[in-house]
């Protein structure tokens, strides 16, 4: 893919082109579906730029790449997924998060208590962006009940919501700073 232009002027009018080429109203719920991945994206890059733990780095910068391959999966139809070949999402990639997620929780203690996001900067920015991956699941979720998605998208940010759990708590611990408990007498 070259990109020689960043503005077509196509969606001017309120539609947009899926990858096959079929022009879809951009409040779609496809759209919406892969819109909020590509906000999980961004939110990702702002925790990054927090000075994240090293760990945390490693995974995370290859997530990034792992939701291109969501938000391509979720923007070609099934049926044309035959025709063109794109990255999707595998089950090697929920694999690998529930790899981290095992390898981040054997140093947490368990939780008694339910955490409000918080504690440092970059802790409470992957609570942000646990909070918009909880909401494309819901999108995609509700998109692969009126049509076709790929068969590990769900499942993808199911754990990726999970992992990002565990790497705020990770990302307290590591920086000398406690999970922020629920008060519930307050």
């Amino acid at each position: 893919m070259r990109i020689t232009k960043v503005y077509t002027r196509v969606g001017d009018g309120g539609d947009t082109y899926l990858g096959g080429g079929q022009k879809v109203p951009k409040e779609s719920l496809r759209v919406d579906a892969y819109g909020t991945v590509d906000e999980l994206n961004s939110s990702l890059g702002v925790a990054l730029a927090q000075g994240l733990d090293f760990e945390l780095v490693r995974v995370l910068s290859r997530a990034q790449n792992d939701l291109f391959h969501l938000g391509s999966d979720l923007c070609v139809l099934e049926e044309d997924k035959k025709k063109f070949k794109i990255p999707q999402v595998e089950k090697r990639h929920v694999d690998a998060l529930e790899q981290e997620i095992d390898k981040l929780q054997e140093h947490l203690k368990p939780l008694e208590e339910f955490i409000l996001p918080g504690g440092t900067p970059g802790a409470a920015q992957l609570h942000v962006a646990r909070t918009i991956c909880r909401r494309a699941e819901r999108l995609v979720v509700a998109l692969g009940r009126k049509e076709a998605i790929g068969a590990f998208a769900v499942m993808y940010l199911n754990r990726f919501s999970d992992y990002l759990f565990v790497a705020a708590r990770h990302e307290n611990r590591v920086k000398g700073r406690a999970d922020v408990e629920w008060q519930k007498s307050l």
